[in-house]
Formats: structure tokens, C-alpha cells, sequence
């Protein structure tokens, strides 16, 4: 049983735990420095995938969201709506899924041992999982899952000064990368390593922060400002992808060691240089950031198109519902007098959309020579 408990310190910390050293007669107990360190086995692509542990309040979070994400969803099919099965997937895999990778896969067993396993965890949980999570909607399934007076006081919090402001376009591009860079170049890292609450709060804190420039950017609520149209919202993905580069750019090229004590002190023997491992976390920062920019904006324009064809099927169906008093039908009698058409005297947006049609067309006007 001792010998068990003694191997998972070691593991869990990445050498030799001090409890865990054998003690000598006289009751003391030697350093790590007078003792040959214990690390954990060489990383591979093998080990990394099949590396896996607990990580309690990350797996409580999952759980929770997961849950009330299916309640959601059994209540609006219980109401007799329906909620697409993409968007159930992609909630469930793409974001709750890489919650759990990041937190409990071989990147965190390795994450104290190497950085860029570090790295990786953290722009996935600042990027990937949120842009997951997105995808499902659950703010739109929150209105209408809940009851008339829930859904009311939840777009009033959406609506409210302080989400308005931490959920404005130019404030959380921003606020993705600065909080990575306040991450690296703090002592927050550094110190997230010693301390265990700290570094679940640091987790927290990166998937807050992706959350809230995606969910309002992708939400079919209206959480925005009116001017923020699908074309504006193209741009800002667009920008945000290189925004979201920037923090990659800087851990790859900056010639500081981030967290230098602590990697140096537990760095494995068969681990690579220390600086090359930062290099190696910084370009897999950014990687992700530009792997998750691709389906993102993909996202954002297939919102557009689909908001493209809604905006002409109901501009049609003014217009039929415009031409059908216009058309009666006719008695006997003789032939009344040839008039201007409708759309050449009426000033109306259908009106004028007929008229520009006509002119970008290049048609010539029928009743010019009358």
C-alpha cells in the first residue's frame, strides 16, 4: 500500500515527493538532492494519448454543463420544438470534449514536467472550447427552455451594462490575448504550478474569457450592437484570428523563460532544452489559435448566407402579397388606358429593389417612348 501511494506522488509531481523519501534510523529524512529523482516515463505520442487523470472540479463543471445542456434540450422537444442535432454535437464534442482534454489527457499528466504541454492546455481551453460551446447555442436554448419570467430576467442580464461592456466587440478581441500574455508574463503561471486551486481558477479564467467574444458573436440572441451586421462580425473573426496569433508569437520568440524556476527544477533528463520547449509551446499556440479561426469564421458565413436567403424569401413574399391586389381580375368592357407599373411610381423598399434590379440588369424601361 506504501509503496503504491508513493509511486502516485510521483507522478503526480513529476519527481521524488518529499514524503515519499525513506527515512533513516534516526528519523531523518534526506533531500531530493541526495537522492536519485524519479520522472515520469519520456513523453511519446503513445503515452500522450493514453495518459489520462482525474481532474475533479473540471469533471464537476463538464457535468454540470452537460446537464443543464440536456435539460434544455429535453424541455424544448418537450414543448414540442426541436433543436438541431448539430448543434447537441457540437456542444458535447467539440466543447465539452476539450474541456476534458485539456484538463485530464496526457497534456495534464505531462503539464508540470514540460511547458508546451502547458501551452497547449491553455489556448485550447481559451480558444477550441469555447468556440465549441458556441456552436451549440446555449444562450438561445437558455430562452427557450426556460419559462417566460426566466428567459425575460436572463436577456435583461445579457442586456445589462456590465455584459454589454465585457462582451463589446473591440473590448473582448482584446481580451483573449491579454488575458494569455497576463497568464505567461505574471507571476500567475509560475505560481498556478505550486498552487493547485489556483491553477483550476486559471482554467476557469481562460474559457471565460474565450466565451465572451464567441458566444455573443455566434448567439442567434441579439447580444450585440445593431450595427455589428453579419458582415461586421466576418471582419472581427477575421481580426480576431490574428489577434489571437500574437500571444503564440511572443512565448515562441521572447528569449525570457516563462516560469524558468520551475521548469528548470523539474525538467525530466530526457526532456528537450528549456528554451526549445518554449518554442515548441509557442508554436503550438499558434497553431491552435489559427486551427480555431478556420471554423469559426466558416461558422460566421454560413450564418450570413442563411440570413441572406431568410432576408429574400421575406422581401418575396412582401412582394407577392404587394401584386396580388394589383392584378384583379378584369370585367368586360373597354380596354382602359396604358399606366406607368407599380414599381416605377411607388416609393417603397420592395419598389426600389424592383427598380435597381431593373437598372443593374441594364434593361431597357418598356414605357420609355410612351
Amino acid at each position: 500500500m506504501d509503496a503504491s501511494i508513493d509511486m502516485y506522488m510521483i507522478l503526480i509531481h513529476g519527481h521524488e515527493h518529499p514524503a515519499a523519501r525513506p527515512l533513516n534510523f534516526d528519523g531523518y529524512r534526506p533531500p531530493v538532492s541526495e537522492l536519485s529523482a524519479v520522472y515520469l516515463p519520456e513523453l511519446t505520442a503513445g503515452r500522450l494519448l493514453g495518459s489520462w487523470r482525474p481532474d475533479v472540479p473540471a469533471l464537476l463543471l463538464v457535468v454540470a454543463l452537460g446537464g443543464l445542456y440536456g435539460w434544455g434540450v429535453a424541455r424544448v422537444r418537450g414543448r414540442g420544438g426541436s433543436w438541431p442535432l448539430a448543434r447537441l454535437a457540437a456542444f458535447a464534442g467539440l466543447g465539452l470534449g476539450t474541456i476534458v482534454v485539456a484538463t485530464m489527457s496526457g497534456l495534464a499528466v505531462y503539464d508540470r514536467e514540460l511547458f508546451w504541454p502547458a501551452a497547449v492546455q491553455n489556448v485550447t481551453l481559451d480558444l477550441l472550447a469555447p468556440l465549441g460551446l458556441a456552436l451549440g447555442d446555449p444562450l438561445r436554448l437558455a430562452v427557450e427552455a426556460l419559462p417566460e419570467g426566466g428567459a425575460g430576467r436572463l436577456r435583461r442580464v445579457m442586456s445589462g451594462r456590465l455584459v454589454r461592456t465585457l462582451t463589446f466587440p473591440l473590448v473582448s478581441t482584446v481580451l483573449v490575448p491579454a488575458t494569455e500574455l497576463t497568464v505567461y508574463f505574471t507571476p500567475y503561471f509560475a505560481t498556478a504550478l505550486r498552487v493547485g486551486w489556483l491553477h483550476e481558477l486559471m482554467y476557469l479564467h481562460l474559457l471565460a474569457a474565450g466565451c465572451l467574444f464567441v458566444l455573443p458573436v455566434l448567439t442567434r440572441e441579439q447580444t450585440l450592437p445593431a450595427w455589428c451586421t453579419h458582415p461586421v462580425r466576418a471582419a472581427l473573426v477575421f481580426l480576431d484570428g490574428i489577434v489571437d496569433a500574437l500571444p503564440g508569437l511572443v512565448v515562441m520568440t521572447h528569449g525570457t523563460l516563462i516560469a524558468g524556476a520551475w521548469y528548470l527544477h523539474h525538467a525530466p533528463p530526457w526532456s528537450p532544452d528549456v528554451h526549445h520547449d518554449q518554442q515548441i509551446g509557442g508554436g503550438a499556440m499558434l497553431g491552435v489559435a489559427e486551427l480555431a479561426a478556420l471554423p469559426f469564421l466558416l461558422a460566421i458565413l454560413a450564418q450570413w448566407v442563411r440570413a441572406e436567403r431568410a432576408q429574400t424569401a421575406a422581401l418575396d413574399r412582401l412582394l407577392d402579397a404587394e401584386l396580388a391586389p394589383a392584378t384583379p381580375e378584369s370585367e368586360p368592357g373597354p380596354a382602359p388606358g396604358l399606366v406607368r407599373p407599380w414599381w416605377e411610381t411607388e416609393q417603397s423598399e420592395v419598389a426600389e429593389r424592383v427598380r435597381r434590379q431593373g437598372r443593374d440588369a441594364g434593361q431597357a424601361d418598356p414605357y420609355g417612348d410612351l
